[in-house]
């Protein structure tokens, strides 16, 4: 990717919590209330990132959406959920039932750049998206971090197949850039899903009787990737539950109990001076990593949801980066209060290295607000002058509130600048040119 970071010395060492969920929603539509789930009711307010990867995401069209650009109700539900709290949905990838969502506070957005999804389908030999892999990948304040969404084949028998499945996922997943162009080349990659581990060699009754006692020495043998870690698994098999109840299967298959849904994280090793890092041991340098640091605050299920045959899981990580960049490509100047027209002044600058485009536009977000595209309206980003630009409000959004702006850039196709929150005291409406910023090439090229 460009390196479009300021010649700036960047801020010393920081933590940033991230939040992972994984469910197989076994086509169920959400259930009434996720908050549970996303720890909203026990929050401390300090997670930085939710990711959330479903498998099984039902592809009947919600028709409830207003929004074109998302067709499923647990997007619309988790962006209602999370919204509130001050999360905006950075990017999102589907592919048939795989869905991967990642959110971020807002004011960390001009920090998550050379945002990419990638796709890998496996399912009939590749043809069929029924299992695959859905990834994002990013810069984190200047770390380089996958999230990858995985629903590997099913059966005891298909050990083999799981593994050739991920290793063609991870081969065929490449993104644009100099830098981390695979998977395994960011810094930290974490892998989760329903990766369909079964427990091998041991019968029902003991698997049962063992999870009744809460014992869970019987934990899979199956073959995890050399250099991925997972945390202990100290909760019950996620699958296969009989939907509605937290019983296990009682139909004629009898599926034995399993830990299918699983969280792991993997740090890139560097070879050490003077040596290479050999195809054959990828992964097993003796802790030399890329100075991220990543500890688990906890790994755990949720037997309370039972719309689907198997549980969510869901584990808080805080990633503990060496250094931090944290000087936005633009930076926005705005009066704390909008009472009138004239107070309706933008001024950005942007830093010399900064990719402009004619096409960059800066929203005005209604605090709360769900997604980029989730403006009340937007000015265009004239590009006159390298100095500091003025854009003037015609006029103002109706009703009183507390507001953001946000710079988008093109180019980078991401808000690269945000300001604090202030506050319109108004009851005029705005008055903005309609034509949608993102098509704007199109409608007048």
């Amino acid at each position: 990717e460009p390196k479009l970071e300021p010649q700036t010395d960047p801020a010393p060492a920081s933590n940033e919590q991230v939040h992972i969920i994984t469910w197989n929603v076994g086509s169920a539509q959400p259930p009434d209330d996720i908050t549970s789930l996303l720890g909203l009711n026990v929050s401390d307010g300090n997670t930085d990132m939710y990711i959330i990867g479903l498998q099984e995401v039902n592809s009947m069209i919600n028709k409830r959406l207003k929004d074109v650009l998302f067709t499923d109700q647990w997007s619309e539900v988790c962006m209602e959920r999370l919204s509130p709290f001050g999360y905006v949905l950075v990017t999102s990838q589907r592919m048939q039932g795989l869905l991967l969502l990642v959110f971020a506070k807002y004011f960390h957005l001009p920090f998550l750049r050379g945002v990419q999804t990638e796709t890998t389908r496996t399912g009939l030999g590749g043809y069929w998206g029924n299992k695959g892999g859905v990834s994002a990948r990013m810069s984190v304040f200047g770390h380089t971090i996958c999230f990858l969404n995985c629903h590997l084949p099913a059966h005891m028998e298909n050990s083999d197949q799981r593994m050739e499945d991920f290793e063609s996922i991870l081969q065929q997943q490449q993104f644009e850039g100099q830098s981390a162009t695979g998977v395994l080349d960011h810094d930290v990659v974490f892998w989760f899903g329903d990766l369909n581990f079964r427990i091998d060699d041991l019968d029902m009754q003991v698997v049962k009787s063992a999870i009744d006692n809460n014992k869970y020495w019987l934990k899979n043998n199956e073959t995890v990737l050399e250099g991925f870690q997972e945390g202990p698994l100290k909760f019950s098999p996620t699958y296969k539950f009989d939907v509605g109840t937290n019983t296990y299967d009682t139909s004629g298959k009898k599926r034995k109990p399993a830990w299918t849904d699983r969280i792991l994280w993997r740090l890139r090793a560097t070879a050490p001076a003077g040596g290479a890092l050999s195809a054959g041991k990828r992964g097993s340098m003796s802790g030399l990593t890329s100075g991220t640091k990543v500890t688990q605050h906890y790994y755990r299920s949720y037997m309370e949801y039972t719309v689907s045959d198997h549980k969510p899981v869901s584990s808080i990580f805080t990633l503990q980066f060496p250094y931090k960049v944290d000087v936005p490509l633009v930076t926005i100047i705005v009066e704390d209060e909008w009472n009138s027209i004239p107070d309706a002044i933008v001024k950005f600058k942007l830093t010399p290295n900064f990719p402009r485009s004619s096409w960059d536009w800066i929203g005005l977000y209604k605090v709360g607000f769900k997604h980029h595209k989730d403006y009340v309206g937007y000015v265009w980003a004239k590009q006159e002058e390298n100095d500091f630009l003025r854009q003037e409000q015609e006029e103002l959004p109706k009703g009183s509130g507390d507001f953001i702006l946000g710079y988008y850039s093109n180019n980078m196709s991401t808000i690269v600048g945000v300001t604090e929150p202030f506050q319109v005291i108004t009851g005029l409406t705005l008055l903005c040119d309609r034509s949608e910023p993102s098509s704007a090439s199109r409608l007048r090229g």
